[in-house]
């Protein structure tokens, strides 16, 4: 069983005998028997690695996120062999993992764009003040450049290659200088393979309505802030996390529509991770973050 990038690779290559499933989707488990199977996998490396014994897991999981999802969460991870088990919304984990003062009495907001969801979060005091989950975020947008180049070339691409495209050459807003690039995929008329040229500003218009869907929840998130916190927000900005962090000028568009200075948080791909590790780290001293602070085992 090959997990993590190796399986990713697989993606829209395999023969009838293998199998490449994707176990979440929009940051919640699709598949019950595919996590738990990567999970084990995961956990038994872990434990092979630093000769250790069941671990302690602390998951991130979107703030929108039910009770059902929730139980489900934590079923798959007790049964991949973990002894005890911890949620974290993940607007929280990605605000600890950037470095941000979660503990502090004044108002941060974060917004994590990642795989999935995207989440918007007002944080003070250690705890989530407003939180608003959209469903909308890396695997969208990869959808939506699919879409754009079938109806507008004829041509059919897979989600690697759409992702590839939109992490080459995506952006929010025109660049100064128009990027582009050659891609392969089958032509639907004749149904060979094609080459053809893209450009940046062509994404741009094919990712335009789901991006446009994310700078409206967080507008949406801030009108809701209350005053104070609001003006603690004004000083500091938005800070952007998660892979969508990274597309080209989105922190322009969204600093543009709020009136606000936008920051990229420094390795904006693992400040989910970085901010478990942290709580997992210092358990007792952040466990006012966590969604569910009973042990189970």
């Amino acid at each position: 069983m090959q997990l993590g990038h190796e399986a990713k690779e697989m993606l829209g290559r395999t023969p009838d005998t293998i199998k490449a499933v994707r176990p979440m989707k929009d940051g919640v488990i699709a598949d019950f028997t595919a996590t738990q199977l990567m999970l084990k996998n995961i956990i038994k490396k872990v434990c092979q690695r630093y000769n250790a014994g069941r671990p302690r897991v602390v998951v991130g999981v979107p703030s929108g996120i039910t009770e059902v999802e929730e139980r489900a969460v934590e079923e798959s991870v007790l049964q991949a062999g973990a002894k005890e088990v911890y949620l974290i919304e993940e607007p929280m984990a990605a605000a600890i993992g950037a470095n941000i003062d979660v503990a502090e009495p004044s108002g941060s907001i974060i917004v994590d764009i990642g795989g999935g969801t995207t989440e918007v979060a007002v944080i003070s005091l250690g705890g989530v003040v407003i939180s608003n989950s959209l469903r909308v975020a890396g695997d969208e947008l990869d959808e939506d450049i699919v879409n754009y180049i079938k109806r507008e070339m004829n041509l059919a691409i897979g989600e690697t290659t759409a992702e590839q495209i939109k992490m080459e050459i995506g952006c929010a807003l025109p660049l100064m200088t128009d990027m582009s690039m050659e891609i392969r995929g089958r032509d639907l008329s004749t149904g060979l393979p094609k080459n053809i040229i893209i450009t940046s500003s062509q994404i741009e218009e094919a990712m335009q309505e789901s991006v446009s869907k994310i700078v409206e929840i967080v507008k949406q998130t801030l009108e809701r802030t209350p005053p104070e916190l609001a003006s603690d927000i004004m000083e500091k900005g938005i800070v952007l996390a998660g892979g969508g962090a990274l597309i080209r000028n989105l922190d322009k568009l969204l600093s543009s529509k709020t009136g606000m200075p936008v920051y990229i948080a420094d390795d904006p791909l693992d400040c989910v991770a970085k901010g478990a590790c942290k709580t997992l780290e210092d358990l007792e001293k952040l466990k006012a973050v966590l969604i569910n602070a009973r042990r189970r085992k």
